[in-house]
């Protein structure tokens, strides 16, 4: 049986995250200590042998990210001295995935950073979803297993019947993106052209598409401050759309963000449980679990098998 060498831990950043991948797989989560020292020094014991066992490791790239970073790389060293046969990072949100590339001189590449640092440590295999950028998958030597978080958005909205939906990419990177849903749900998608002006800010410019007496649904990876995506719903309702569908697969929620999205025009907000939210009491939340999901994959990884079939699309 695979689950005779199979270990799962979590780290801090996303524990409800892991016991829901465990119960799916019928394991208890596996026993581990994480503390700090006085100084803020991640302190990490593993409380069970963990010797030739395939190790997974949950922990996402959420905030406090520095520290969810750190304490993810001593737990993947004490894993490696412990000698486990394998180290599976389940990252659910890959943090640093939006400094992929040089966008002005004397930039970092900390996507690739990240990746470097992770295999070297001794991670053996990344689970991740919905990366900012699918070329991160050639930043790393080892095996990335890239999930999506697409069927489950798709799903959830073919089940409200959406009158008169097109499906927006809120901007040129998330086209494909937006094209895929649409296809799912058998509609029309259109493009936002933006300009940043500055780190988390934008300005609409351009629409590609018809939007007017539409119900758009906005497809993202990621939420952080929720300026963007405000900014995106208002420059749709000047060019006559309907009330708005929010749809992104990471909720940072950096700052006030949950406030700005409870925002009058915006109908629902779907997001996934890949980063732990706060309480969110309302009704215009709507939180999807990519725990069946990871659980799969892992079970696929252990036993044999394709991830394409995860997917309604092979192609992912």
């Amino acid at each position: 049986m695979f689950s005779d060498k199979l270990r799962i831990f979590s780290g801090s950043s996303n524990p409800e995250l892991a016991r829901k991948i465990s119960g799916e797989l019928g394991l208890p989560l596996g026993a581990i200590t994480i503390s700090r020292f006085k100084s803020g020094e991640v302190y990490c014991h593993y409380e069970e042998t963990i010797r030739n066992c395939h190790v997974f490791l949950v922990q996402s790239f959420s905030h406090p990210i520095n520290e969810n970073l750190v304490e993810l790389l001593v737990m993947i060293d004490a894993a490696k001295r412990a000698s486990a046969k394998t180290i599976n990072i389940i990252m659910p949100y890959y943090g640093y995935a939006r400094q992929e590339r040089k966008a002005a001189p004397r930039e970092p590449i900390s996507a690739k950073m990240l990746a470097d640092i992770l295999t070297t440590v001794g991670a053996t295999r990344i689970i991740t979803i919905d990366l900012h950028a699918p070329a991160i998958q050639g930043f790393f030597n080892i095996p990335v297993d890239h999930l999506t978080a697409l069927d489950l958005i798709s799903d959830h909205l073919k089940s409200k019947n959406i009158k008169n939906p097109v499906v927006v990419s809120p901007d040129a990177g998330r086209a494909s993106t937006a094209e895929k849903l649409a296809n799912y749900l058998d509609s029309p998608f259109a493009i936002m052209i933006k300009k940043r002006p500055a780190h988390n800010e934008s300005v609409i410019t351009h629409v590609i598409g018809d939007v007017e007496g539409q119900t758009p649904i906005i497809i993202e990876d990621l939420i952080d401050t929720g300026s963007t995506i405000v900014n995106v719903v208002e420059g749709l309702k000047e060019r006559g759309a309907e009330d708005v569908y929010v749809c992104a697969t990471h909720p940072l929620f950096s700052g006030n963000a949950l406030q700005k999205l409870d925002h009058p025009m915006i109908r629902e907000v779907v997001v996934t449980d890949s980063i732990a939210l706060p309480d969110i009491r309302s009704d215009r939340f709507r939180v999807l679990s990519v725990a069946p999901m990871l659980a799969d994959a892992t079970k696929i990884i252990m036993q044999g098998g394709s991830i394409s079939t995860l997917f309604k699309n092979a192609g992912v």
